[in-house]
């Protein structure tokens, strides 16, 4: 009998005042399984539009091409599309970008409002004039009142490049004190809910998102809060993605402002380098940066193709490695210009890195590597080529590179908190022991493992442990919450070789598996060790963060012995100052 099809993906809208005169139309995509295929997603997602109605109105971004079918309808419900005076473009991602083309279509005397940078890729996007009027940092946009509730809207907007895109801005209503962010403040939550009524629930997901997205922007996101600070008080932040951002609205303002002043922490930063709107440059910039900064190193992401040149010469001259993309053989003026202020702007003794844009007709990677081997600098770590379109193994590739190279930037400082130690408290810290074993994970094409012996059964009912993680494990990615893994047990007689083998120093992106007997299939969240004297397979209930450790809380779900009369390895150490 042939298998049934895959159901379709769930796709609903909602319809919602959240202000005087003030509507959202949020599309929900409760089955979105991963987001731009670098991070997996375990509660969909949404995309957030507003419209706004003053003396004029505004419509404030659109929403996934894949609800046009829908989300117009529900649009024309509230108001005639052509009755809308101005769209409100805070940054030009597709997710949501991606219906204003069908509204031109119908309303082509619309007035785009965006970043100068924003309006440019949105030239290349719907391939036909429009109006529009560039904004940056304190200009307005003045609505007028509202004839029947008297409230009067008037938004000024803020830059706020890199969060994640150069081009966007957030948009602040002085009438209502609603600040509209985008991405800012994100999190990927697909949930009928409108708003952070449950903070708990959505607390995993806003970290998430924050690591993966706004970590590695962490310097734009304190200019961003500077900004913010300067406005009247926010009663709410309108996000683009999952909840609106209400009901403990200072939580999540003091976590990012907490979170970014701990990743901006220090001088010693590395610059990544992007070229934006140029083949996969922009995302795999950012699964380098998010790599570094797992290592708790601070990281910059470069636009080449919008920076101002005297900007771009000292972020590069200052940081303490820059990593580079391929750029297009043929680069426009500005961008020529750029690239030559880029390797003026290289100094001696920094650490330098690139890697493939695959943006079409790119500049051969070798001649790249070549340009700044020549320039006397230090090579940070094997370029990365990319072969084909980027997948999971590519980007788990940047991240792991990326990681690489903030340790080589965190190096020093964390020789020195090993010996900052107390020898006593040092000596007395290595007495604990614990079992060996090699934690194991697989989601899709992206697989890792690592050791531990820092693991500890922590409930009989329902049965769970815990497991320390460092930050800049690679495995840490796919250990998130309702992630599986694996954890295999060693036996004392049979130990030496795994653990020989899971103790190397991998290359980014290498197969931590090769050459190593495995079960596939006979667990769930990952390879089974055929040499292991036990497996546990385990689901991520919870996780709490250390200074330099996420503690893992997982229920056990399966598990077997292999021979119930062998012991399990003993892990025993002197000093408490490294595992």
């Amino acid at each position: 009998m042939a298998a049934a099809p895959p159901a379709p993906p769930r796709l609903s809208l909602q319809c919602e005042p959240i202000g005087p005169d003030t509507t959202t139309l949020r599309s929900l995509d409760w089955d979105r399984s991963r987001f731009d295929i670098e991070f997996g997603l375990r509660n969909g997602t949404t995309y957030n539009a507003f419209l706004v109605r003053g003396e004029r109105t505004a419509l404030i971004d659109t929403s996934h091409a894949k609800f046009e079918d829908t989300w117009l309808p529900l649009l024309e419900e509230q108001i005639d599309p052509a009755a809308i005076d101005f769209l409100i473009v805070s940054h030009t991602e597709p997710d949501h970008s991606g219906l204003i083309g069908a509204l031109l279509d119908r309303n082509p005397e619309i007035e785009i409002v965006a970043s100068k940078v924003a309006i440019a890729y949105l030239a290349d996007q719907v391939h036909r004039p429009f109006r529009s009027r560039a904004v940056k940092s304190g200009e307005e946009l003045d609505l007028g009142t509202n004839p029947e509730s008297g409230v009067a809207h008037r938004f000024e907007f803020l830059s706020a490049p890199n969060l994640h895109w150069p081009d966007t801005i957030f948009s602040f209503d002085h009438g209502t004190r609603i600040l509209y962010t985008c991405d800012a403040f994100g999190l990927h939550y697909c949930g009928n809910d409108v708003f952070d009524s449950d903070p708990g629930a959505i607390a995993p997901d806003f970290r998430f998102y924050y690591d993966c997205l706004m970590g590695p922007n962490a310097r734009s996101v304190l200019q961003a809060l500077k900004r913010m600070d300067a406005l009247p008080e926010i009663a709410m932040i309108a996000t683009g993605h999952g909840p609106l951002l209400r009901e403990h609205l200072r939580l999540w303002i003091g976590d990012y402002r907490d979170w970014s002043s701990q990743r901006s922490a220090g001088e010693t930063y590395a610059a990544v380098c992007y070229v934006s709107q140029y083949g996969f440059c922009d995302r795999l910039s950012q699964a380098i940066a998010r790599g570094i900064g797992k290592a708790e190193a601070q990281v910059q992401l470069v636009d080449l193709r919008a920076s101002d040149p005297q900007e771009l010469a000292a972020l590069v001259g200052e940081a303490s490695a820059v990593v580079v993309p391929t750029w297009p053989a043929n680069p426009d003026g500005d961008l020529q210009q750029s690239i030559g202020t880029l390797l003026a702007a290289l100094k001696p003794k920094q650490w330098v890195a690139c890697y493939d844009a695959f943006g079409g007709n790119d500049q051969p990677i070798d001649s790249v590597a070549s340009q700044l081997r020549g320039l006397g600098q230090k090579e940070a770590f094997a370029p990365l080529r990319i072969r084909q379109a980027p997948d999971g193994n590519d980007y788990q590739r940047c991240e792991e590179a990326g990681t690489d190279l903030g340790q080589l930037l965190t190096k020093a400082k964390t020789i020195a908190a090993m010996k900052a130690i107390d020898a006593d408290v040092d000596k007395a810290l290595g007495r604990l022991s614990g079992g060996l074993y090699i934690v194991t994970a697989r989601q899709e094409e992206r697989s890792s493992a690592m050791v531990a012996s820092w693991v500890s059964q922590a409930s009989f009912d329902p049965p769970g442990l815990s497991i320390a993680v460092a930050k800049d494990r690679a495995i840490e990615a796919l250990m998130q919450v309702d992630d599986r893994f694996v954890l295999n047990i060693l036996r004392e007689d049979n130990y030496q070789s795994l653990l020989r083998h899971f103790l190397k120093r991998f290359p980014p992106g290498a197969d931590r598996f090769a050459g190593v007997p495995t079960l596939e299939g006979a667990a769930a969240g990952g390879p089974v060790l055929s040499d292991a004297l036990a497996f546990l397979g385990c689901r991520v209930v919870q996780r709490m963060e250390t200074p330099d450790h996420w503690i893992i809380y997982a229920a056990v779900e399966e598990g077997t012995v292999s021979d119930t009369e062998a012991a399990t390895a003993v892990h025993h150490r002197k000093v408490g100052n490294h595992y």
